[in-house]
């Protein structure tokens, strides 16, 4: 009797232009298709947390009224030691990456609230 061949350490399906899973691949639990981490998945919250332009207060975003919004960016901005533009620059750039990182997900009311808060932001920095 002809001894048996060992297999490979690669499986392979029969279809054509099929991946294959290589043992390597199979330890890691991880997919070709690219299941990341959820760090990975969420860099929109970590740039509000650990922006380089400023510290905002928890729940800034979701404070009742746009005064109360402008005033606490324009407080972080002027505090922050860290940021590369002005204080209104920094503020409002944050307030708009918001916005635009929570696109139709946002409720109306919120938009709408937050569209005041950009127009409290301009007032507050004397900038009409």
């Amino acid at each position: 009797m002809a001894p048996r061949r060992k297999t490979s350490a690669r499986k392979t399906t029969a279809r054509k232009g099929a991946t294959r899973t290589t043992t390597a691949r199979r330890k890691t639990g991880t997919r070709k298709t690219g299941t990341r981490k959820t760090s990975s998945r969420r860099w929109s919250q970590r740039v509000t947390q650990r922006s380089d332009a400023l510290d905002l207060d928890r729940g800034v975003f979701k404070q009742t009224s746009g005064k109360k919004i402008a005033a606490s960016l324009k407080r972080s901005a002027e505090r922050s030691k860290r940021r590369k533009a002005g204080a209104y620059r920094s503020a409002l750039s944050m307030l708009t990456f918001y916005i635009n990182r929570a696109g139709k997900t946002l409720p109306q009311a919120q938009r709408a609230r937050l569209e005041r808060a950009k127009l409290e932001l301009k007032h507050q920095f004397g900038r009409e």
